[in-house]
């Protein structure tokens, strides 16, 4: 007796699902079926996705990007050469995205470029007030050594916390000039 009182349900649900199958646009054929292009909004979040879940991305690196249209330039400053091939890859394989320019700089490998980042992060995020911003999977403060040339990236919630890192940053021996390109949110 169920399986009667359940077949007629079962032929609604199916019968509905066929009525708002054009509707909802899960009919396939042709070129009626296949998706409308995906919208700079969806592509530019996705890129964001993609790159920070790259495995080696971190705060010694910047990875920044530009949407025009369906095509998408990467640049910014890695400290491996994978992390550039790998970021140009994973944005390759977006849905909608058409061109990818990889114009990302592999840093020069240089031991004393490496002593400087550690020096500098223990130097700006060594500091109570600081500290926060080196929680999380990627820190909102990335630090870009580049021959001895320091540059502070990212994002801080204010005026002070920039000035604080700045500070911090032209404090670490060995530096010949820090640049502080940090943004104050909002």
């Amino acid at each position: 007796m169920n399986h009667k009182i359940k077949q007629p349900i079962e032929l609604a649900m199916f019968a509905v699902i066929l009525a708002l199958t054009p509707v909802l646009g899960l009919a396939k054929g042709g070129d009626q079926g296949s998706m409308p292009p995906a919208n700079e909004a969806y592509i530019s979040k996705e890129v964001h996705h993609q790159l920070t879940m790259l495995p080696y991305y971190n705060v010694f690196d910047n990875l920044e990007y530009r949407v025009n249209g369906n095509n998408v330039e990467l640049f910014g400053q890695v400290t491996w050469p994978t992390l550039k091939s790998d970021a140009g890859n994973v944005v390759k394989h977006i849905e909608g995205v058409g061109q990818v320019t990889n114009n990302i700089e592999v840093l020069p490998v240089s031991p004393m470029d490496w002593q400087i980042r550690r020096a500098e992060y223990r130097a700006v995020f060594g500091r109570s007030d600081m500290y926060r911003y080196a929680m999380g999977a990627i820190p909102s403060i990335h630090i870009i050594v580049d021959n001895g040339h320091v540059t502070l990236v990212g994002v801080v919630s204010s005026q002070m916390d920039k000035n604080i890192a700045n500070i911090q940053a032209n404090s670490v021996p060995g530096v010949f000039s820090v640049t502080n390109d940090l943004q104050v949110e909002g």
